[in-house]
């Protein structure tokens, strides 16, 4: 079978880049001189990195293929992710922040969950489940959910966000009695004195079956995101976790890879060592286009043969 993608393009996934997060001036001009633009709206990652390589997006399952991702396993149940959200009440709305893994220890996280199976789980084999500093809800049935992470709605309403149609009582029911259950919590009232967000909330998303694996060609993925590796394990295609720094992608690779940087690199000067290396890897031919993608949106499409827009020196959306 012939790979649908390009495989002597690179595709990097990258910390921020923008709010002056990058003061290198010859990285700057040369991401300036790029096709350099902010993506028009907010995304799941796995979403960006499949719309630049022309590979399908799943129509369910983004939740069950986390968890294939973690675990090693494919789920046969139907699974939703369930993360940890604090839901601030403001005078107009709700606002959404999400509390991500770093700030919830998978200790608190565990007995959040263990609370919330001896009060909520059915009888039916629905129930909650926490996997280190992941959580899920598994169903019997199938319940609708919200189709994006709880990235991507930080800071925003999550109102925007919630599933429509049928399935829409049942959910917003079910998000009642979470967080009726978590309100008064032994976990959240130590976090509240110790000037922490509570977890008053779970943001239910993904949820479905997994698919069935599927061989697809696949460029080689270095990443630690579960939900990149299970999609990556369902094709059957070449996936490592992230080797630990960028020039160890590039090296291992004799053809086009993607390299998601973890989360947890989230530092200007790293971020500017990686630019580094690439635009020299770039210059050094060991690939022969570099899509990248930064957290924050921000997006730049680099062709080694491509006439750069030599005019640039800087852009405003790295300011």
């Amino acid at each position: 079978m012939d790979a649908s993608y390009d495989n002597t393009a690179a595709l990097v996934v990258l910390p921020p880049a923008s709010g002056g997060r990058l003061q290198d001036q010859s990285i700057r001009s040369w991401l300036a001189k790029s096709e350099l633009q902010r993506e028009p709206r907010r995304q799941e990652l796995l979403a960006r990195i499949v719309s630049v390589l022309g590979l399908p997006y799943p129509d369910e399952g983004i939740a069950a293929l986390r968890m294939w991702g973690q675990t090693g396993d494919r789920p046969t149940v139907w699974i939703a992710a369930a993360d940890p959200v604090y839901l601030e009440p403001r005078l107009d709305r709700l606002c959404l922040h999400d509390l991500g893994e770093a700030s919830v220890p998978p200790s608190e996280l565990r007995a959040l969950f263990d609370h919330l199976q001896a009060t909520l789980a059915g009888e039916d084999g629905a129930g909650f489940v926490q996997l280190g500093a992941r959580g899920y809800l598994r169903s019997s049935v199938p319940i609708a959910t919200a189709r994006v992470p709880a990235y991507v709605v930080d800071q925003g309403a999550p109102s925007q966000f919630l599933p429509g149609g049928e399935g829409t009582g049942q959910f917003r029911n079910l998000l009642s009695e979470i967080e009726m259950s978590l309100h008064d919590h032994a976990v959240n009232q130590r976090r509240v004195e110790a000037g922490q967000r509570p977890v008053n909330s779970l943001w239910i998303w993904g949820g479905g079956l997994a698919p069935q694996r599927s061989p697809r060609p696949q460029p080689r993925l270095f990443a630690n995101e579960p939900e990149l590796l299970g999609y990556w394990d369902s094709a059957n295609a070449v996936a490592e976790l992230w080797p630990g720094d960028i020039e160890d992608c590039i090296d291992a690779s004799d053809s086009g890879f993607v390299a998601v940087a973890p989360h947890s690199q989230d530092d200007p000067d790293y971020l500017s060592d990686c630019l580094s290396k690439l635009q020299a890897a770039l210059h050094a031919k060991s690939f022969s286009r570099l899509t990248i993608l930064f957290r924050d949106g921000l997006r730049a499409d680099i062709d080694r043969s491509q006439r750069l827009k030599f005019w640039r020196r800087d852009s405003k959306l790295l300011d």
